[in-house]
């Protein structure tokens, strides 16, 4: 990459003078301070590298705590007490209970580039069974009274531990770097309300706006010790919408004197299949799932009512709103095509628990991608395809004021167990699951090197 760089500073100076534009000059200074900064940011690496070194037994322990004491979200508060306890003790101004269980922690050390980090924080209903010796073991009382597992098993616990490693090492180098930290704990991601909740509380007004966003994300499919990008969209709209199916419900040996809607639904389950495969552009991805069907109570009684779960998948606004609409078109069609009065037409609920599709700016993805190389090889970096799944850091991205952001991947896996999975002899449990399990070595070590290494770079005017 270096030697790149120079190449093109070489080139800029052959230019005559007349040729040297206010836009060429600009770009040979950017080329010229890149390849500055990418020859001091070496020694940084190595420095971040021995103090994580050194602080992992702190790390690991931090790591564990998490992992035993898992909280649902909205219901974070001693996951967030500690995030703030752990932010306090390294000089950060911290402010509890933004957005609920939200922590913001501000480090300012003079002028510069103001660079928020996103962890979150909360856990899965879901029993764990690792069989690690810290596996959870927490039971809780959910929202509709029943008794659940707790359980990371989407990684948070690991987000938090790498989070704090960054903010730890940040504040150790503050005589290598200008500008200012925002460091956020955001609840709730599971349930996609934390960052709408932060942001309506102010994240953006009482706290500093930031130049750019950056978070991380465990990777079920990544050998740890390696990261993954993916430039533009990398996750998913995601919408959940209810739909309530009516009909004339009656005996079941007199079909004719009823309108079934559990055949009204079945008609139009499959009708949905074919909106994705024939009405939306097979360049454009999206998903429609229906993955709930409930009605009727015996078999032989036709009910007068059937509910049915969705869940669409799209990365443009266009396509979610298409789904949306045609979803509703194909619904009423099939009803009005057994006869069913248009004020009996199925009842249509989009759920809050919306999730925008994740947006990584282009730039700032390349500019974040050239330090992982940097600081862990190119061999250890890899290109990662987009997916369907939602993640509500999108939101920061998607305010008035269109901070740019960037998500990556951080490998969990155990190199050994990714390579007999890779054989066809072992597979690989995906998030989400019971039995998904990070590596905290090297895992914990490499997520904090490179967040705290594309933190550094983003300080760079």
């Amino acid at each position: 990459m270096k030697s790149i760089l120079v190449f093109i500073g070489l080139l800029f100076l052959l230019l005559p003078a007349s040729a040297q534009d206010d836009p060429v000059r600009q770009l040979k200074q950017q080329a010229s301070a890149s390849a500055q900064f990418l020859d001091g940011l070496d020694g940084k690496i190595d420095d971040v590298r021995r103090q994580v070194n050194a602080d992992y037994a702190y790390l690991e322990e931090l790591y564990i705590h998490y992992h035993t004491h898992p909280e649902l979200s909205f219901y974070e508060t001693e996951t967030a007490k500690r995030m703030a306890e752990e932010l306090r003790k390294i000089g950060f101004d911290v402010t509890e209970k933004v957005g609920g269980n939200g922590v913001v922690g501000v480090l300012k050390n003079g002028e510069g580039p103001t660079v928020l980090v996103r962890a979150d924080m909360d856990a899965l209903p879901i029993v764990e069974e690792t069989g690690k010796p810290y596996a959870s073991t927490v039971t809780t009382i959910d929202e509709a009274g029943n008794t659940v597992g707790v359980m990371h098993a989407c990684g948070h616990d690991a987000h938090m531990t790498v989070w704090t490693g960054a903010a730890r090492r940040l504040a150790e180098m503050k005589d290598r770097w200008r500008g200012t930290l925002v460091f956020i704990g955001q609840p709730a991601e599971e349930r996609s309300g934390g960052a709408n909740a932060m942001l309506d509380d102010g994240l953006y007004g009482r706290f500093p706006l930031p130049d750019y966003g950056i978070a991380l994300h465990a990777s079920p499919g990544l050998p740890a010790g390696k990261v993954g990008y993916c430039s533009g969209y990398s996750l998913a709209n995601v919408d959940m919408m209810d739909i309530t199916v009516y009909g004339q419900g009656g005996h079941g040996a007199y079909p004719q004197d009823t309108k079934d809607p559990v055949l009204l639904a079945s008609r139009m389950v499959v009708a949905l299949q074919t909106i994705v495969s024939r009405e939306i552009s097979p360049l454009d991805p999206a998903v429609v799932t229906v993955g709930s069907i409930h009605g009727g109570t015996k078999g032989n009684i036709i009910p007068n009512e059937v509910k049915l779960e969705l869940t669409m998948r799209s990365y443009s606004d266009e396509v979610r709103m298409a789904l949306i609409d045609k979803i509703k078109r194909v619904c009423n069609g099939v009803a009005m095509s057994a006869g069913i009065p248009e004020d009996k037409y199925p009842l249509f609920e989009l759920r809050k628990e919306y999730t925008p599709a994740v947006y990584n700016d282009p730039q700032l993805t390349e500019r974040v991608r050239q330090v992982f190389v940097q600081a862990l090889g190119a061999e250890n970096v890899e290109q990662a395809p987009p997916g369907m799944a939602g993640e509500d850091f999108a939101r920061y991205g998607r305010t008035e004021e269109k901070v740019p952001i960037f998500m990556f991947w951080l490998g969990t896996v155990d190199p050994e167990r990714y390579a007999a999975a890779q054989r066809g002899e072992a597979s690989l449990p995906p998030l989400h699951n019971s039995r998904f399990a990070p590596l905290p070595e090297p895992t914990i070590k490499t997520g904090v090197v490179v967040m705290t290494a594309a933190v550094l770079e983003l300080l760079e005017e």
